[in-house]
């Protein structure tokens, strides 16, 4: 084990947002989600793994394991932004390690909704995230 907590799932961080009154704290609760993510290898930064549309630089690789039911996908991503970061572990609190088919039957508009997420996001960083959800759910189409 590498010592990093492991991510809460997605009904933890809609807790967690109900909790924190204003968004200087829920950005604060997203950058140190973004320091729960397991660490990317410099060698996995290629730029087949960049995410195209993204302001920050950001990489994202997939790999499937087996599991309960069959293949899980599982991921791992890095950003040169702490905000970016904490966003890329909000989308593997509603990702990380499931099969391809509940990946693409995600929907994440109910989810950002009850987050109230992407009305508090820059254009740009809005473009990155959507940007991030294509690539997870491209990943998951090729599975």
């Amino acid at each position: 084990m590498n010592g990093l907590q492991a991510l809460p799932d997605i009904d933890e961080v809609k807790e967690a947002f109900e909790l924190l009154d204003d968004w200087e704290d829920r950005y604060a609760y997203i950058i140190e989600l973004g320091k729960k993510l397991e660490p990317m290898p410099e060698e996995l930064k290629t730029e087949a793994s960049k995410v195209n549309g993204c302001v920050s630089q950001v990489w994202l690789v997939c790999d499937r394991r087996e599991g309960d039911g069959g293949g899980l996908l599982h991921f791992t991503a890095d950003s040169d932004a702490f905000i970016v970061k904490g966003l890329i572990a909000i989308l593997f609190c509603i990702f990380q390690d499931k099969t391809a088919q509940e990946i693409l039957n995600t929907n994440l508009e109910v989810v950002f909704k009850e987050l109230n997420i992407e009305q508090h996001l820059s254009p740009n960083r809005r473009n990155g995230f959507v940007a991030m959800i294509e690539r997870i759910k491209h990943e998951a189409s090729l599975h």
